[in-house]
């Protein structure tokens, strides 16, 4: 899953201030027509299976049905929350963005009150989503902020391994980039260690390295840029060689972001991009 998009997303530089909401509408998605039929049964069959290398329309029919839904066990799970993640983060315009993951919080919303509060998925998709659709906007971020803790706090104690320490990774970058108290919730010492143990036990997500890079150069006491700079081409070097689907181009996006104040050339001449096929 993604970020500076979701994790950059978790939030902050943030750049708009103003005095707004999550988004309520709804993405219209295009061909729906072409949509094969699902039921109940099949969706939940094959909700493993839809992810990060899934085609955009194969996701988009996905999340038109579950909006009308009313099976229990689609409705208290995170399926739907995951699945407008994925479609946020490979989404460019700023709007649609915002609304699909203002729809992963819904869809998470709806899962908790349906049953599905003891499943650590639903709290990590909620605040991927809640992070992703508030980061352009800083009066919302910081109303959400104990928010996003309690939910990322939650999915950590519950579901730790999930999306390759997810929960360390967007917890640890949170504590990293919040203001501190009195002004907020940031801890700097606590994000280092939560990226520090993604990083130790999840050490071949691309994400794990360059948010612990991000961290080490933030707390910089002057003597750690060499040990930031390895970690990002670790990071970067994964994410090269990887197969991460429709994840990649994004996630190129946040190496390229922070190669300038790593000091780091890129690892290939010009990235391959699977941008053209989102569709």
């Amino acid at each position: 899953m993604s970020y500076k998009s979701l994790l950059s997303a978790v939030l902050l530089p943030f750049i708009l201030a103003g005095c707004v909401t999550l988004p309520r509408d709804q993405v219209k998605f295009d061909q729906l027509s072409d949509c094969p039929k699902l039921t109940a049964d099949k969706l939940v069959a094959v909700q493993n299976e839809l992810g990060p290398m899934s085609e955009t329309h194969t996701l988009a029919c996905a999340v038109d049905f579950l909006r009308s839904s009313k099976d229990p066990t689609l409705r208290r799970s995170a399926l739907g929350s995951r699945l407008c993640l994925n479609l946020a983060e490979r989404e460019t315009n700023q709007d649609r963005r915002e609304k699909l993951a203002g729809e992963g919080v819904a869809f998470a919303g709806t899962a908790v009150a349906s049953g599905g509060d003891s499943d650590g998925a639903v709290h990590y998709y909620l605040a991927a989503n809640l992070g992703l659709a508030v980061r352009e906007h800083l009066t919302l971020a910081m109303d959400n902020m104990k928010r996003l803790e309690g939910e990322m706090i939650k999915a950590l104690a519950l579901s730790p391994d999930i999306d390759d320490g997810g929960p360390l990774r967007l917890l640890g970058t949170l504590y990293i980039k919040a203001p501190e108290w009195p002004n907020g919730i940031g801890d700097r010492d606590k994000g280092l260690s939560l990226l520090q143990q993604a990083v130790k036990k999840f050490p071949n997500h691309p994400l794990n390295h360059l948010f612990y890079a991000e961290a080490i150069l933030a707390i910089d006491d002057g003597g750690s840029a060499e040990r930031a700079k390895a970690e990002f081409v670790l990071g970067e070097q994964l994410l090269a060689k990887g197969n991460w689907g429709y994840s990649k181009p994004s996630w190129e996006k946040e190496f390229d972001d922070l190669r300038d104040a790593i000091g780091v050339e890129s690892v290939t001449s010009s990235h391959p991009s699977m941008a053209n096929t989102h569709k």
